[in-house]
């Protein structure tokens, strides 16, 4: 007979054994085991079960409840109460800004725009008093913001308008991203250092002002007492430059105008000797003190004495060869009359 092929029984004995181990450990690690719940393993269950509960403790009770706090109200009159809240709010409130504040007034900041638009643009950057002061009448030269025309205009003789905003504070004046001017004002006067640059960033000019008056300016008086202003003539580094004005034995503005690189620039204005602040003539001088000087100046306007136009080179009025014109009813005259004297004469400067 053909003999069976038989499969050796051997090798599965040899692999039974570990595979019976393992599936009694498998066995053992599916049995639950009862956890203890007790937190200190070195005191006895029977000790613990006769102990008290911490949350439910008397001294931690409010009423025979538990409580989580064991902190104890303190009782305080209403006005503790009102001061306590109070102080609270101040904790909270925000802080106050900070008042603006130059040579000890108060200041408001302000802009103005001037020329074309792009780079040919000025924006001039100043503060300006919060409440009015009226300038010193006898600076050469002084300074207000007109909010309706939104420009700085440099005030003519006189005391000023109250709605005026006199300029006080810094001030800087930029052309394209660049500082063409910088300086301070006091009460509506140049004060300390000013300085001027072109589109380059040269400096061109740097002068210093004692308010309104240049630092180096000669500057005379008619009484030793230096009450009694006669004649401010600016000079820096030994060089005409800065606001010219010159008064009368009364106080009353005679001469103003401007110079710049020793010559005379700008617009030059006399004024009658009788009357307070009224325009006599006025003179046009070159714009710039580095243009070339001109022999005699340029007429630009004449009034009489009670202030009517009496010639206007803009308006095209010429009544130089009529009689005197007649004042409006209710206005004040002179009590004397002088004869207009030559323009030699009111351009000449005294010393």
């Amino acid at each position: 007979m053909p003999r069976k092929n038989t499969v050796p029984l051997m090798p599965n004995l040899r692999w039974g054994a570990p595979l019976l181990a393992l599936l009694l450990a498998l066995a053992g690690a599916c049995t639950r085991h009862p956890i203890s719940f007790n937190s200190r393993p070195d005191v006895a269950p029977a000790t613990m079960a006769g102990a008290p509960d911490s949350l439910t403790r008397t001294a931690d009770s409010v009423a025979g409840r538990p409580s989580l706090s064991t902190a104890r109200r303190v009782a305080i009159t209403k006005a503790e109460e009102r001061a306590a809240k109070d102080k609270e709010k101040d904790a909270q409130r925000k802080p106050s800004k900070k008042k603006k504040i130059f040579l000890g007034e108060r200041i408001k900041r302000g802009f103005a725009k001037s020329g074309g638009k792009g780079r040919n643009q000025a924006i001039e950057i100043f503060y300006y008093l919060k409440y009015f002061q009226q300038p010193n009448v006898q600076a050469p030269a002084r300074f207000y913001f007109d909010p309706k025309k939104h420009k700085i205009f440099k005030a003519a003789a006189g005391e000023l308008d109250p709605s005026a905003k006199i300029l006080h504070g810094p001030y800087k004046k930029l052309q394209n991203n660049k500082v063409m001017e910088t300086g301070f004002y006091a009460l509506g006067v140049k004060h300390l250092r000013w300085e001027r640059f072109d589109r380059n960033g040269v400096l061109l000019s740097k002068i210093h002002y004692e308010m309104g008056f240049p630092r180096d300016a000669n500057i005379t008086y008619f009484d030793a007492g230096h009450t009694m202003l006669k004649e401010v003539v600016p000079y820096v580094n030994g060089k005409l430059e800065g606001d010219y004005a010159r008064y009368t034995a009364t106080g009353q503005r005679e001469w103003s105008g401007q110079f710049e690189n020793g010559r005379r620039v700008g617009v030059w204005t006399n004024y009658w000797p009788v009357k307070r602040n009224f325009r006599h003539f006025e003179y046009q001088y070159p714009e710039s003190g580095f243009d070339p000087e001109v022999e005699e100046p340029e007429l630009l306007k004449q009034f009489t004495r009670d202030g009517l136009a009496v010639y206007d080179k803009e308006k095209n009025i010429d009544k130089r060869g009529e009689p005197e014109p007649v004042a409006p009813a209710g206005a004040a005259r002179a009590t004397c009359c002088p004869s207009a004297p030559r323009v030699a004469k009111y351009l000449a400067i005294r010393s």
